[in-house]
């Protein structure tokens, strides 16, 4: 018994090894706040250990990132508050790499909740419009529309911001 409650934590430890970094990234996209999406992810992995005899035989990621948007989701639901920021919004952010990274994750969270969720789960994490419509609960036709018009939320915005700069 001990031996096979040491495997199952070897296997766990192996998991989030492997996709911490990833969930961290998909977390950050969501809230673009990295205190609360480490926060996020730490709750992501402590749901996938609870179910981790079941889920390890699966696919953990697909699972784990099902989690991580519900959980996302369901802080979302409970109230939105005024988040203090570092940056006033109309300042613009330095040139290079790391700004456009900024950029893009200020322009997400500008997208309504389901445009942002769509846009992350099928053009950052790949998944197929079926997939994606599986981790969100969702119809393939709410993929579809969420992800197009997600899309063309993005252009404006950053097209507005690249003006702006």
């Amino acid at each position: 018994m001990r031996e096979t409650r040491r495997r199952h934590d070897e296997d766990f430890v192996d998991f989030v090894n492997g996709s911490s970094a990833r969930l961290l990234t998909v977390a950050w996209m969501l809230t673009a706040d990295p205190h609360r999406a480490e926060e996020l992810v730490q709750e992501c992995l402590e749901r996938v250990y609870v179910r981790w005899a079941r889920v390890r035989t699966g696919n953990p990621h697909a699972y784990a990132r099902r989690v991580l948007v519900n959980l996302h989701t369901d802080s979302w639901r409970k109230g939105r508050r005024e988040v203090l920021t570092a940056l006033v919004p109309d300042q613009p952010v330095a040139a290079g790499r790391g700004g456009d990274r900024v950029d893009l994750v200020r322009a997400l969270q500008q997208l309504p909740r389901r445009e942002r969720q769509c846009v992350v789960l099928r053009h950052y994490l790949d998944l197929s419009e079926q997939q994606t419509a599986d981790a969100l609960g969702v119809s393939l036709g709410t993929v579809k529309s969420s992800t197009s018009r997600g899309l063309a939320g993005l252009r404006e915005l950053l097209t507005e911001e690249d003006s702006r700069v």
